[in-house]
């Protein structure tokens, strides 16, 4: 009589494809994909693969879309600067992770700072007159990308004033940083375009754009940032005439390496300079802009359009009642995915408005003077980078 049980097959991990363990490892923590590098040279292999990291990117991007981080540069009590990512989908904001600053020690000679977050990447531009440092950082897996110098320094060009900004290339699957330079040794805002050059990450060296220049004038917004719809966003300006000065948005397409303009609203009487900056605002872009005391709000509901532009909110700057206590908004760092936008007291608190019922709610959180707020979301980016690359683990 024969026997009819089946017998179970157990198979080793080691013999299951690259597909199904693929499919596997994406849905683990960071942490536990980093340690199984160190189980076999085939899963080493497997997880530093390009490929891998570019399909756990996309896993994670989808996932963030129901869990939503929001990373936010921070310095503890003793002044030690830190990085906190922050669940908003809890209602009470909690602490999702917590980064160190990468660098063992601050140099002598000024510190990073973190102008812009992408795929998991932090853009990190030293904070130091004639300094041209420039790292790119992931925190989740630590590793940290030294910049080679740039093209333009103090040395090659004189007295300039750079711009900067990070972001992802949809069309070479690329990261790049753009660096929006005027000379100031020959400065003429009527005149003068402003040079540009770009490093990518897969040549790991910077290039001047010879097509595609600049339009004529000046970016005067050095801090954080705005990267969305696959390009980067300044406030820029040109003067007209003596008395006049036209600003407007400067957008660099990163996948054609083009500039366009996109208009500002119109601000009746005002003709200087403009006090503002440009912010993520869900699929579109955003206006904060400061006049005459008062902080203002505008949203382009349709990316693109012009005609688009409505101001949201009008709010004083100054002897704001917030939570008993007499204080002052110091500027506006971005929105939060459900529309409310993320405010900076004068005192280092950071509070969040909804612009629709004018609720205000205190974050528990104190900012300082470098703090920025952006979407965030873990990745394996940089994992398979060695040369001219360092671990901050």
């Amino acid at each position: 009589m024969s026997d009819n049980k089946t017998t179970n097959r157990i198979i080793p991990w080691g013999s299951l494809p690259d597909e199904i363990l693929t499919n596997i490892f994406v849905f683990l923590p960071i942490k536990s994909i980093i340690i199984f590098t160190s189980v076999s040279k085939a899963w080493k292999s497997l997880i530093k693969n390009p490929t891998f990291i570019s399909t756990h990117l996309n896993h994670s991007l989808n996932k963030n879309k129901n869990q939503n981080l929001l990373f936010i540069g921070l310095r503890s009590e003793n002044q030690k600067e830190f990085y906190a990512l922050h669940n908003e989908d809890d209602a009470d904001f909690t602490q999702h992770a917590r980064f160190d600053y990468p660098f063992r020690a601050p140099p002598h000679n000024g510190k990073y700072s973190v102008l812009g977050t992408c795929n998991g990447l932090l853009f990190l531009s030293k904070v130091f007159h004639g300094d041209n440092s420039f790292c790119l950082w992931n925190p989740c897996v630590g590793k940290l990308l030294k910049l080679p110098s740039p093209n333009i320094t103090y040395a090659t060009h004189g007295r300039f004033c750079a711009s900067l900004g990070f972001g992802f290339d949809p069309k070479t699957k690329d990261y790049k940083v753009i660096r929006v330079v005027t000379l100031l040794e020959s400065f003429d805002l009527e005149r003068t375009r402003p040079q540009v050059e770009i490093y990518t990450l897969s040549t790991g060296q910077w290039r001047m754009l010879r097509t595609g220049l600049a339009p004529i004038g000046a970016l005067y917004w050095t801090g954080p940032q705005t990267f969305i719809n696959g390009a980067l966003h300044w406030v820029a300006c040109f003067k007209v005439s003596d008395n006049n000065i036209h600003n407007f948005v400067l957008v660099f397409n990163l996948g054609e390496e083009v500039f366009h303009e996109i208009l500002l609203p119109e601000f009746p009487g005002h003709m200087g300079l403009m006090s503002g900056s440009i912010s993520v605002y869900r699929n579109s872009i955003a206006l904060f802009q400061k006049d005459n005391g008062f902080l203002h709000i505008w949203v382009m509901k349709e990316y693109g359009v012009v005609s688009s532009w409505t101001k949201v909110l009008s709010l004083p700057l100054f002897n704001l009642d917030f939570f008993g206590a007499s204080d002052s908004i110091r500027r506006a760092l971005g929105f939060r995915r459900n529309g409310e936008v993320i405010l900076k007291l004068d005192g280092g608190r950071l509070i969040s408005l909804d612009l629709k019922t004018g609720e205000i709610k205190d974050l528990r959180i104190v900012g300082h003077k470098k703090t920025i707020v952006d979407y965030y979301v873990e990745s394996l980016v940089l994992l398979d980078k060695s040369a001219n690359s360092e671990d901050t683990y």
